[in-house]
């Protein structure tokens, strides 16, 4: 989204300098400066893909697991305790376009089975978009969402 209005506003810019000689040819004003080079090339590629989230869980099973925890990736880091491999499988998930964060269709038919009490809340920034997602082992679909995101979220007993 950022490269997306980054964009629009390179366009922008690029018109208004384009009919800026026209409007001030009659007028002692300066033009607007041709495009600025700081806005041109992928600089924005290395911010947009940063991931800062936390990571709060409680009832897992695991007393060890339960607490907020910071995730940073690109490098791994924060107080998360898996945090190395917790960014390779959301840079996997960025690579083959899936979103791990997307809530399950209010629709989809899921097994009534329950995966214990189990309640995450993962928030910040993944792939240069804000995250604010729930997470809950409340049946088949939530259960299944919950361990494709393991070891973001713990295993939960």
């Amino acid at each position: 989204m950022l490269r997306r209005l980054t964009v629009t506003a390179v366009a922008s810019l690029a018109v208004l300098s384009a009919a800026a000689p026209a409007a001030t040819a009659a007028s002692p004003l300066v033009p607007l400066p041709p495009l600025l080079p700081v806005l041109q090339g992928d600089w924005l590629d290395g911010k947009e893909a940063q991931t800062r989230l936390t990571v709060t869980v409680s009832e897992s099973g695991n007393p060890a697991a339960d607490g907020t925890f910071e995730l940073k990736c690109g490098p791994a880091g924060g107080s998360h305790p898996a945090a190395q491999r917790a960014c390779d499988l959301l840079d996997e998930a960025a690579a083959s376009g899936e979103n791990p964060f997307v809530p399950t269709d209010r629709n989809a038919m899921c097994t009534l089975q329950a995966g214990g009490p189990a309640a995450a809340r993962v928030q910040g920034t993944w792939q240069g978009e804000e995250i604010d997602a729930r997470f809950s082992r409340s049946n088949g679909c939530e259960i299944s969402r919950w361990n494709n995101l393991v070891p973001v979220l713990p295993s939960a007993r």
